[in-house]
């Protein structure tokens, strides 16, 4: 049987670039051949357009539909959303493009639950995150920080209960992740900038790098951002790699079955980061319940064997 041959577009945002990374090596599991396009880097797009037939066109959030209308290609396009479709955070175009979703040869796959259930665009898919398990995996190592944290504090709570944290826990090392301009921006409008230089360890755009600064650390908190119910990318990073998420109280957290722990508050947050720092078997218990159930059904080859069995 002839491999398929698709284009995926990896794009310029952080977060989408790990996201579609997955995406991209879900496909090559399963047997196609992936030829990448990067919005960041690439200018030879007109080039791979006119060398090569491709059985369908791989995007994140609008990238992948956006290429495919502008350049009037006769494809179907996968476009996965793990931002609000109808938000400027899918894309600053994004009322421009919404309506293309509507086509039969358009496939949606939808991060977060109740979102799904509000759209009615023929081909929309409920996909939770996925990650690659030949890459998030437990190196084995000794963690050299106690709590780690990625993302933005870009919000004034997400950056005073950031401070806050660290200020709790002054025994324990805690490591922060972000882009520059990120960094700049919170410590500009940090109460104790100190802070969020002592834990800014720079940004993270590879999942090779995001594999090893996961392991790096024992326990990972989550403060989702989007979506109602989904949980983010960084909670499936964690349990490939046999790390602790705690993570805010999210509906999806039911995909794990009971055994990732959630916060309710922050001293609830603390409460639970020391007690599982002290009690080794608890940890192990959750993350090894965690690993289990992301293995089985939040790996990429799985889904995306599932996406391309819909996609026609």
């Amino acid at each position: 049987m002839k491999k398929k041959s698709v284009l995926a577009i990896l794009p310029i945002s952080i977060g989408g670039r790990l996201t579609t990374s997955s995406i991209i090596d879900g496909y090559r599991q399963n047997g196609c051949n992936v030829t990448v396009y990067d919005e960041l880097f690439d200018n030879n797009l007109e080039t791979l357009l006119n060398n090569k037939k491709y059985s369908q066109i791989i995007g994140y959030d609008f990238s992948g539909l956006k290429i495919k209308v502008d350049n009037k290609l006769k494809m179907p396009s996968v476009n996965y959303f793990s931002d609000d479709i109808r938000s400027k955070t899918s894309g600053p175009e994004w009322e421009k493009y919404l309506p293309y979703l509507e086509d039969e040869d358009n496939y949606t796959f939808y991060w977060d639950k109740v979102l799904t259930s509000y759209e009615t665009f023929k081909n929309i898919h409920y996909m939770p995150h996925f990650v690659n398990f030949d890459i998030y995996k437990d190196y084995g190592t000794q963690p050299e920080f106690d709590i780690m944290f990625a993302g933005r504090l870009d919000t004034d709570y997400r950056l005073s209960f950031f401070e806050e944290l660290v200020m709790k826990l002054p025994h324990l090392k805690v490591a922060w992740y972000a882009i520059e301009k990120h960094h700049e921006d919170a410590r500009n409008r940090a109460n104790y900038p100190e802070i969020i230089d002592l834990c800014y360890q720079g940004f993270i755009d590879n999942e090779e790098d995001m594999a090893k600064a996961i392991n790096n650390a024992r326990i990972l908190f989550n403060m989702n951002s989007q979506g109602i119910s989904s949980l983010n990318y960084r909670t499936f990073q964690a349990a490939a790699c046999k790390r602790l998420m705690i993570s805010d109280y999210r509906e999806e957290l039911a995909l794990f079955e009971g055994h990732m722990p959630f916060y309710e508050d922050f001293s609830d947050l603390i409460f639970k980061i020391e007690s599982y720092l002290v009690d080794s078997e608890a940890y192990n218990k959750v993350v090894n319940a965690c690993y289990e159930i992301a293995r089985r059904c939040h790996n990429s080859k799985d889904c995306t064997r599932y996406m391309l069995s819909v996609v026609k």
